[in-house]
């Protein structure tokens, strides 16, 4: 069973809500606390636009604009391959009343970085290159989408190397995140997320066994 929105038509307030609340253990409603996602798809869209002057109002509130031409996005997908599979994602995590309660070790099925398009009119703002990062896992640590967009983006500026970025990995401590890395909230899209069919199906109530 799979609840999907494709980006284009989220509603920005609402996903962002549940972004930052229930990023590890958001449920359709009326789900049973006993039944868990099997899988949870992010979209984060950055844009290698103009300053902010000059870009479009209709997507400066639905992705990061990095104001720049220059993005080494080979570096980027390297770092990404790294943080793909089970790790302990400490270093990645922001303080929260949940962290001691949380483990911070986590499989990512799936970091990819690709071409994306505006949301808007493609043709219009086809100047503008889009690219969209996605990550894939059964749950995730409060903001640790946002730190991995930092990170990655801080690849591809040249602010960190790819060992740079091994090392805060390896150090699983929120500490070793380098300050104000993380990517802005308003990017972030929850596009997908997976659970057993049976789990999606509703109990029969006793009218239907009766019929």
């Amino acid at each position: 069973g799979v609840v999907k929105v494709p980006p284009h038509q989220l509603n920005k307030k609402g996903v962002q809500d549940h972004l930052e609340n229930h990023s590890s253990g958001s449920r359709p409603v009326g789900l049973p606390r006993s039944v868990s996602a099997q899988s949870r798809t992010y979209l984060y869209r950055l844009a290698l636009g103009p300053d902010k002057s000059q870009f479009p109002l209709s997507e400066s509130d639905f992705c990061w604009n990095l104001c720049t031409s220059q993005l080494d996005v080979e570096s980027m997908r390297e770092a990404a391959a790294m943080l793909v599979g089970t790790h302990d994602f400490s270093s990645f995590r922001a303080v929260n009343s949940d962290l001691p309660f949380k483990n911070p070790v986590k499989t990512m099925d799936l970091i990819c970085v690709q071409p994306g398009s505006s949301f808007t009119s493609s043709h219009f703002h086809r100047h503008i290159p889009f690219w969209e990062l996605t990550f894939r896992s059964r749950s995730f640590l409060y903001k640790q989408v946002r730190r991995m967009v930092g990170a990655l983006v801080a690849v591809g500026r040249g602010r960190l190397s790819v060992l740079d970025l091994r090392k805060v990995l390896e150090a699983r401590d929120s500490t070793a995140f380098p300050q104000g890395l993380a990517a802005p909230a308003h990017g972030l899209f929850l596009t997908n997320v997976e659970y057993r069919d049976t789990d999606l199906q509703l109990p029969k109530t006793s009218e239907d066994q009766n019929t």
